[in-house]
């Protein structure tokens, strides 16, 4: 081969290679730049995504307190994400729907009384409608209470039970009677006190928390304190709330307990006010008089050996105690005391308590009491 033909071979392949090397330089530049395009378009994506989830999403408003969001049973998804977006309560209403359908909860809205913070992310807002993660109302009721009724109005201020349906529900004799109590007595169950529930709590369910509350204070102690006064726990219930009615003071509960007692033991009339006043259901009657004493009634004390058929209140846990353990004494009287402080002047013999008794009608006449 001659030197020129040699020359031209390599020509060729240097060209070749060039172009080669040309192509896949074009290739690799291509590759790079779907490589920078595709990763600068995810990067976007995800801190868009990121923004979405971990930015404050709820509750952004200048000043924005805590609020307490309440969805009722059976509530559709989107009716609740159109009213969260209305009220301002969300700021990114597609977030919140992207987010709701990844995590599930578009068909999984749970009831409940949630507490909204501001500042809240969209993930956390999800996650805990989600979770059905609740918060706590306080139940709250005294023993100022004297009819199921009125016990139902008080338990449902803060609970999603109608109060009306609250009250036919404890009033049903088969209600008492699945709680081991008669239609009389079911009212001695209720204890008075705060208990946390929550707001999507049944009737049954609140029902059966307060059995327990019941169930727990009557430990076997004092169930042996009950019979060590000859008292049945619905007897102790009966009298604790003649107690609390006699006197708002919780240091002399134990002392007119004592008196009732004593009373009892000796087959003697209660003759306790507060019974008369139950049963002339007139709770405006400030000052028992003979003519209140002539109604035939089983509340009547004053015509009736014994304890009235039940309670006439909702009986305290300082009255339950009170009976429990009553002031050991011989006091078989009392009255009001005549400073009119509520407190009591307490007697063993009828000549005292005449005494006492004048002192106090006087006082009263003095001011014009009737």
């Amino acid at each position: 081969m001659s030197p020129q033909t040699t020359q031209a071979h390599i020509k060729m392949a240097t060209s070749k290679k060039e172009k080669s090397q040309s192509k896949i330089s074009t290739k690799y530049k291509i590759f790079l730049g779907l490589f920078a395009g595709l990763s600068i378009f995810v990067i976007a994506t995800s801190y868009y995504i990121y923004q979405m989830a971990y930015t404050p999403s709820v509750l952004t408003q200048k000043g924005a307190e805590e609020k307490v969001l309440y969805i009722p049973k059976g509530m559709d998804y989107n009716i609740l994400a159109k009213q969260l977006r209305l009220d301002g309560t969300i700021q990114h209403p597609v977030a919140f729907g992207v987010f709701s359908k990844w995590m599930g909860y578009v068909d999984n809205v749970k009831a409940g009384r949630y507490i909204l913070t501001p500042k809240m992310n969209t993930i956390d807002f999800v996650r805990q409608l989600r979770s059905g993660n609740q918060s706590p109302v306080n139940v709250t009721f005294n023993e100022n209470l004297r009819f199921l009724p009125e016990i139902a109005g008080k338990i449902t201020n803060n609970l999603a039970i109608d109060s009306a349906e609250f009250a036919t529900y404890l009033q049903d004799e088969n209600t008492a009677k699945e709680f081991g109590f008669d239609k009389d007595n079911f009212i001695s169950m209720f204890l008075p006190n705060t208990y946390e529930m929550y707001w999507t709590d049944s009737k049954e369910e609140v029902v059966e928390r307060l059995k327990k509350e019941y169930d727990k204070f009557w430990t076997d102690e004092r169930k042996e304190l009950a019979k060590a006064q000859g008292l049945s726990q619905k007897e102790v219930a009966i009298l604790a709330s003649i107690v609390d009615a006699e006197t708002r003071f919780a240091d002399e509960k134990p002392r007119v307990a004592g008196v009732y007692l004593n009373r009892l033991k000796k087959e003697m009339l209660l003759q306790a006010d507060p019974t008369l006043v139950f049963a002339h259901n007139d709770f405006t009657i400030k000052r028992v008089l003979n003519k209140h004493k002539e109604i035939e009634s089983p509340f009547n004390t004053y015509k009736y050996v014994g304890l009235p058929p039940s309670p006439i209140r909702l009986p305290s846990i300082a009255g339950l105690n009170a009976v429990l353990k009553p002031e050991n004494h011989e006091y078989i009287f009392f009255c009001a005391k005549e400073d009119l402080s509520g407190y009591h002047a307490f007697a063993k013999t009828n000549a005292e308590h005449e005494a006492n008794a004048r002192r106090y009608h006087r006082a009263l006449n003095e001011r014009g009491i009737k």
